[in-house]
């Protein structure tokens, strides 16, 4: 029964009884997270993945399955809009962030050690999930709507999914790892965020394909709009945000005050807006408007200390919680089911950590430093999931499939952190994570 259901007037529900669920929503995601999170941490995993942890957790594979009256009272279906929208702010929050976390100084050096890597990372998962899913599919079972899965949609899709990273939790473990100002982290977050970009790009194009919709002009049109949008955000915007902000930082003592601030998040949510019109998302906006402002630290450290622990405690629980409401995933009841998923698994692995480590190295890093490289841009996490749920609504992906790539998206997640700590030494990378505080029980 609806915590709310006492109180709906004329079947619809008023402005304070609204209040009133998303209030206990809030009390429970944090408290939640917040226990998960420091769980995880003394296992030496970040913050991070105790959170999206707890999301699964009180969705309805875990929470809703032994609970489901509690669950459908607290997490009531008719907010879900709200929390959807909050989900997604947040990550428009955190990209903006992670793009002023930055220092793509590098880049100028290394630009194309960052495109290699990239182009690797896109190419070689995206071919071999493409094959693994062409031996997958005369295995499957009917997709919901009770007809066969599409043979060349669900190929298509199984080759996207291998291709993403998962650039706001990876951004995110940067951060927490302190490693986002080394000349590693700079490349490995550009390459990532091209990966996604063009990641996008192809979901949009394979999405027309499966839906008979299919136009190269279209897809061409909104690769030239990305290029041209960036482009103005370069040369046009940053020139006169950078003066703004510099100005504004003088007339405040090194402080933005409230209509300095109220400008640069008008700014924000309108480059947000522009990338979400072309079609590749609202969070590239943020995070291009970062990056070409990341050059300014005191800007930087004032952004960063207005938004960031209010990002943590409330906006990116919500996030994972959101998902994890909308993720079921179920149980692989077959030993061939389970052998499926083994072999999705090291596909993934094969195609991110294998493919971007050897760019990495044929890029001149040593061998840890390409392991390390490799071994992030392997983060997958809800990003993935948000590709594989686009194909589960298309009705390309069974519910197996779906369930396996929810249980990769986890396991190269959580595999990342111990990995990284394992390749970092002797890199330029352990001086970092030491003096992050990470290796420190209860450090953060």
């Amino acid at each position: 029964m609806s915590l709310i259901s006492p109180w709906l007037a004329s079947g619809s529900m008023q402005s304070e009884q609204l209040l009133f669920t998303v209030l206990i929503q809030l009390l429970v995601i944090m408290t939640a997270a917040r226990i998960f999170g420091s769980l995880f941490r003394a296992l030496r995993q970040p913050i991070v993945v105790g959170e999206i942890a707890a999301g699964l957790i009180l969705g309805p594979s875990c929470f809703g399955y032994f609970f489901p009256e509690t669950s459908a009272a607290i997490f009531d279906p008719a907010v879900s809009d709200v929390f959807g929208v909050l989900s997604q702010l947040g990550l428009i929050l955190l990209l903006f962030v992670v793009g002023l976390e930055f220092d793509f100084s590098h880049l100028k050096v290394h630009g194309r050690s960052a495109v290699a890597i990239s182009l690797t990372g896109i190419l070689l998962p995206f071919g071999m999930g493409a094959l693994l899913g062409l031996a997958m599919h005369s295995h499957l079972e009917p997709v919901a709507s009770g007809e066969p899965a599409s043979r060349p949609g669900f190929i298509l899709f199984m080759g996207v999914a291998m291709s993403i990273t998962a650039i706001p939790i990876l951004g995110r473990l940067m951060i927490e790892l302190n490693i986002t100002r080394t000349k590693i982290g700079a490349i490995t977050i550009s390459a990532a965020a091209v990966d996604d970009a063009c990641g996008w790009i192809l979901l949009a194009t394979i999405s027309s394909v499966v839906q008979s919709r299919f136009q190269v002009w279209l897809t061409l049109q909104m690769v030239a709009q990305t290029v041209a949008f960036f482009l103005l955000v370069l040369l046009v915007l940053r020139p006169l945000l950078k003066r703004f902000v510099r100005r504004s930082l003088e007339r405040g003592a090194g402080d933005l005050g409230m209509n300095s601030l109220a400008v640069i998040y008008g700014v924000l949510f309108l480059c947000a807006l522009v990338t979400s019109m072309i079609g590749i998302f609202a969070i590239f906006g943020a995070f291009m408007l970062g990056t070409v402002l990341s050059d300014e630290p005191q800007f930087r450290d004032v952004m960063i200390r207005h938004l960031r622990n209010f990002l943590t405690v409330i906006f990116l629980p919500i996030f994972f919680t959101y998902t994890g409401l909308r993720t079921n995933l179920g149980t692989l009841d077959s030993p061939l089911q389970w052998m499926l998923f083994a072999a999705v698994l090291v596909c993934a692995v094969a195609g991110k950590l294998g493919g971007c480590g050897i760019a990495a190295w044929w890029s001149g890093f040593s061998p840890r430093e390409s392991l390390c490289i490799g071994t992030m841009m392997n983060t997958r996490a809800l990003m993935e999931l948000i590709v594989i749920n686009v194909g589960r609504d298309l009705g390309v992906l069974p519910d197996s499939v779906f369930c396996m790539l929810v249980l990769m998206a986890l396991a190269t997640t959580v595999m990342t952190t111990p990995m990284l700590l394992r390749f970092m030494q002797n890199t330029e990378l352990e001086p970092f994570i030491n003096d992050s505080g990470f290796l420190r029980p209860g450090g953060s």
